[in-house]
C-alpha cells in the first residue's frame, strides 16, 4: 500500500471545522498541534510578527491524500492571506510502534 502524508497548517479558529469534516470523510486517526509562524501573513502588531494556528498531520492511503487534501482547504478556507498550506508528501515506511511492524494494510 502506498501512504502519504497530508500535513495542514491553517487558522486555530477553525479547528473546530476542520476536524469535523474530517470525521465526516471518515478519517481513522490525525493529530494536532498548535504552531506559531508567519508566511503569506505576518502579524505587524506582534513583537515577532508570529500568528498561532493549528497543524493536522494525517498518514493515510495514497488514493485518499487528494481527497482529504480538499476538505481541509473547504473547511479552512476564509479566502483571506493567512488562511494556511497543506501539503501532501509520501511515506516510505509506516511502523506501529506497539507491534514494531510495518503497517501495510490498514483495510
Amino acid at each position: 500500500m502506498n501512504y502519504r502524508k497530508v500535513t495542514a497548517i491553517f487558522r486555530m479558529s477553525l479547528l473546530e471545522k476542520v476536524e469535523r469534516k474530517l470525521q465526516e470523510l471518515g478519517v481513522k486517526g490525525f493529530s494536532i498541534s498548535k504552531v506559531k509562524g508567519y508566511g503569506e501573513y505576518a502579524d505587524f502588531y506582534a513583537k515577532d510578527w508570529l500568528t498561532n494556528h493549528a497543524r493536522i498531520e494525517i498518514f493515510l492511503d495514497e488514493k485518499d491524500a487528494e481527497v482529504t487534501a480538499q476538505a481541509i482547504m473547504d473547511a479552512a478556507s476564509l479566502d483571506l492571506e493567512g488562511d494556511g498550506i497543506v501539503a501532501i508528501v509520501p511515506v516510505e515506511k509506516l511502523y506501529r510502534i506497539r507491534t514494531k511492524t510495518e503497517i501495510v494494510d490498514e483495510g
